[in-house]
């Protein structure tokens, strides 16, 4: 089989390779601007006001305007007090562990992304996640400490699986929490302008603090990352020696950034139209698992890679958790996919069960 690990080419609906084309369903551009026309206009936009790149820290005397404004609309927009850009989720991950580590005794829960590590990979009362948050919850209201740190993925999104948090509203009123969730992957993907996770129980818990922490280089096509939360958590972070010296992210993306509202409802409509289309079509017998509004499919059948290769689909398939596990395929949905697109994906896995 080929090797597509060099590409010269997007990783959009088509990958071509030796004189052949090749369905793409894979990578993480869900809502596909890395290949829309309209998107790539505004980025041209963008350079043509603001130049190429930004070279100075957001602490440099001389600022571009549109970083404080991006940071408005991006606050407003997904329905928090503030905002802080960075060039990366990864920066943006590390500048908040760093920031509020030492409000309390941390949590992390399992298969946390290394982004959110504070050094070595963290210890976790239980690798299943519903008995995790359990064992959390117990240990916070049963402890003399008052300040605690919880730490999570807002959403598997290799497995997938979407993660339930309502069981901390049972954590004492008496107790302070800050929950840090990193939604790199289903930021605005799986709910229209909202991040992925279900918190609406914790919305009336005034003693947890919920910040997010994500990259924008997934499903909204931007080279940077973000953190939302109240304003004094996002004051705290741009005190950060990673968010005052660190150069920000090229002004002519995050122009397109807040420039794109009617084209992200235009493809997250399209995206979730096709994640309902191929969810209609499996069968249980197919071995495949998904959950609801998320456009990633897992199978774990090991041959499932080859026979979609051999019929011109190429999905994304490595080890899975361990170098040592059996594959992981992930077949990734986006909006850049046609209704035939997923029709032949569909006869295709069934002309494999």
């Amino acid at each position: 089989m080929n090797s597509f690990r060099h590409l010269h080419q997007p990783t959009g609906r088509i990958i071509a390779m030796d004189q052949r084309e090749y369905l793409f369903f894979g990578g993480t551009a869900y809502l596909g601007f890395l290949v829309n026309p309209e998107y790539q206009l505004l980025v041209k936009e963008g350079i043509q006001l603001y130049g190429l790149n930004n070279g100075t820290s957001r602490s440099n005397n001389v600022q571009l305007g549109i970083y404080d404004e991006a940071e408005a609309v991006l606050a407003a927009r997904f329905g928090y007090a503030d905002t802080a850009l960075f060039s990366s989720g990864y920066l943006a991950a590390q500048a908040t562990v760093k920031s509020l580590a030492l409000n309390g005794k941390i949590y992390y829960a399992p298969n946390s992304h290394p982004a959110l590590w504070i050094a070595d990979k963290p210890n976790v009362l239980a690798e299943d996640f519903s008995e995790w948050i359990t064992s959390v919850v117990k240990e916070i209201n049963d402890s003399s400490e008052e300040n605690f740190v919880i730490i999570a993925n807002a959403i598997d999104n290799l497995k997938p699986e979407l993660y339930d948090f309502s069981p901390l509203k049972n954590i004492k009123h008496s107790k302070k929490v800050i929950l840090i969730l990193d939604d790199s992957h289903g930021l605005g993907v799986v709910n229209k302008d909202s991040i992925s996770a279900n918190i609406l129980a914790l919305s009336a818990c005034t003693h947890i603090d919920v910040v997010v922490v994500a990259s924008l280089a997934k499903g909204l096509g931007t080279d940077a990352g973000l953190v939302l939360g109240d304003k004094e958590v996002i004051a705290k972070i741009k005190q950060c020696p990673i968010f005052m010296g660190a150069s920000p992210s090229s002004p002519a993306f995050i122009y397109a950034l807040v420039k794109s509202q009617a084209i992200y409802n235009e493809a997250f409509d399209k995206l979730q139209q096709n994640i309902r289309l191929l969810s209609s079509y499996l069968k249980p017998s197919w071995g495949i698992n998904h959950v609801s509004d998320f456009p990633v499919f897992t199978s774990i059948n090991s041959n499932l890679y080859r026979h979609l290769y051999q019929n011109d689909i190429l999905i994304s398939s490595f080890p899975y958790p361990l170098p040592t596990s059996a594959l992981l395929n992930r077949i990734v949905i986006s909006a850049l996919h046609s209704e035939n697109d997923i029709q032949k994906l569909t006869e295709v896995l069934q002309s494999h069960v």
